[in-house]
């Protein structure tokens, strides 16, 4: 048999980098696949040397740190799994007196001061072949029906028109899509107790020139957490789905202007939902005092009764620098038919209208245009991390916040509601305004220490008489101070 010299050698360099150490056989594979590349060996000796062995770099998976996460991919970069998490402890102070309730028994627990785990989610996200991502996210506080955050699956076989199924932020509200990582202040403003949050349900979305999006969902209509309906499609009597839109344009970015934003957008949600409920929560941002509830027709002799909800939102976003201003504006029309004796057959349609305008300012001078993608902002990233050693860098932003929400129409049919047993009489106070002012911090991208004052005034009473009692005393004000400590990767 004649013996070849070069084959000897790819042999014997094979065999010594072996020898080294077990980890490295496959290594040997890549050593050879090169000096075939290098026309050393023909690719028929090549496969001689290497049959029966896989090329390392083929097959081992490639661990990759993004923003201190940890991603695994595959080699070829169409497979990935990424562990995310978040951790919000809060502090919430208010000026209630508890010394002015008579008794334990006449203690309120609203607007108690407290500490609490705001949110602790831990979850993954993936991507697989081509065209196949999402994520599953899961809550470890909160009720048990509340233990799906989100999971969905989107499937990009179109790059302009995208699809996604599953349980997920629905497209209406600029403050909601951002997430609770990266939020303005502690927590969202009135607007975000008005509008379709997370659901279950489907969605088509694209960006169909960059700094244009889009997105039309059907869903369920109902909450998927934070209350008694977890999202599932639990009323046989109401059947039609909620139809949400969402429609953004960043002039900026149109115009190749990557120092600013300009962003512009519009979303509608139409829908039914079961009369039972409810519409909306109308408690202040500081989570504190509920102060207005509101009649809830019941569902008793009613069973074809339904609530016929439709929102609107304008949302404004202009950013240059370190400077942002944000504003939205949401309206929520209701048209119902009351179930009630004395009032039988009476239709009404109440309305809600709320709003906020917020400026921020990273006073470190970090971009807020870095921080915009796809109609919506994600996180602050300082332009040095904190050095504890020098007690430098790290980033700073202040922001203040003015918010309002109007739901004087309430009072036009209250009267005719209340007479009725089979519902629940308005108390409280139907428009509420409130100011936020907040400072926050960001050692680096994965953590935040956050303060914010906020003063919260209580307006237009029902009937004119109607009071907020907290520890037996008249309340038309609430002021609160909150902190957080966030950790998320």
């Amino acid at each position: 048999m004649k013996f070849n010299k070069k084959l000897a050698v790819a042999v014997s360099s094979a065999v010594l980098l072996m020898a080294g150490q077990v980890a490295l056989a496959d290594s040997a594979t890549d050593i050879v696949d090169a000096l075939v590349a290098k026309g050393v060996l023909t690719e028929e000796e090549g496969k001689l040397i290497t049959k029966g062995h896989t090329s390392k770099t083929k097959v081992t998976p490639v661990l990759k740190e993004k923003d201190k996460n940890f991603t695994i991919e595959s080699p070829n970069g169409e497979n990935s799994i990424s562990l995310t998490g978040r951790v919000h402890f809060d502090g919430r102070f208010y000026d209630y007196n508890q010394d002015d309730a008579s008794s334990i028994a006449t203690a309120s627990s609203v607007g108690a001061d407290t500490f609490d785990i705001r949110r602790a989610r831990i979850g993954i996200k993936y991507k697989f072949g081509k065209y196949y991502s999402g994520e599953v996210t899961a809550n470890t506080v909160g009720t048990s029906s509340d233990v799906l955050d989100v999971g969905y699956l989107d499937v990009a076989w179109f790059e302009q028109a995208k699809f996604r199924f599953g349980q997920f932020k629905m497209p209406f509200s600029l403050e909601q899509l951002t997430s609770s990582n990266n939020i303005g202040f502690i927590e969202r403003s009135f607007v975000d107790s008005f509008i379709p949050a997370k659901e279950r349900g489907l969605q088509v979305f694209g960006e169909p020139v960059t700094g244009m999006t889009y997105a039309l969902a059907l869903s369920n209509g109902t909450t998927s957490t934070g209350s008694s309906v977890t999202g599932a499609e639990a009323d046989n009597r109401v059947d039609n789905k909620d139809v949400i839109g969402r429609f953004t344009v960043n002039f900026a970015e149109l115009m190749k202007n990557k120092e600013a934003v300009f962003h512009l957008g519009a979303a509608f949600s139409k829908g039914d939902s079961p009369i039972g409920t409810g519409f909306g929560t109308f408690r202040t941002e500081a989570r504190g005092a509920t102060f207005f509830v509101p009649i809830v027709p019941s569902t008793a002799s009613s069973l074809d009764k339904t609530l016929d909800r439709t929102r609107y939102n304008l949302e404004l976003a202009v950013a240059s620098g370190p400077f942002k201003l944000q504003s939205q504006y949401v309206r929520v029309d209701h048209e119902f038919v009351l179930p009630t004796t004395s009032s039988a057959g009476t239709s009404v349609s109440p309305e809600i209208a709320t709003y906020y305008v917020e400026g921020l300012w990273a006073i470190t001078g970090e971009k807020h245009a870095d921080r915009y993608k796809a109609g919506a902002f994600g996180g602050i990233k300082p332009a040095k991390e904190f050095d504890a050693s020098t007690f430098t860098g790290g980033a700073w932003e202040l922001g203040a916040r003015y918010s309002a929400m109007d739901a004087s129409d309430f009072q036009n049919y209250t009267a005719a509601a209340s007479s009725n047993t089979i519902t629940t009489a308005s108390s409280g106070y139907t428009k509420a305004k409130a100011y936020t002012i907040g400072v926050k911090f960001l050692p680096n991208m994965n953590s935040r220490f956050m303060l914010d004052f906020v003063n919260s005034d209580f307006e237009n009473p029902v009937g004119g008489t109607s009071v907020l009692s907290v520890n037996n005393r008249n309340e038309t004000q609430e002021k609160a101070l909150l902190f957080r400590t966030q950790f998320m990767f």
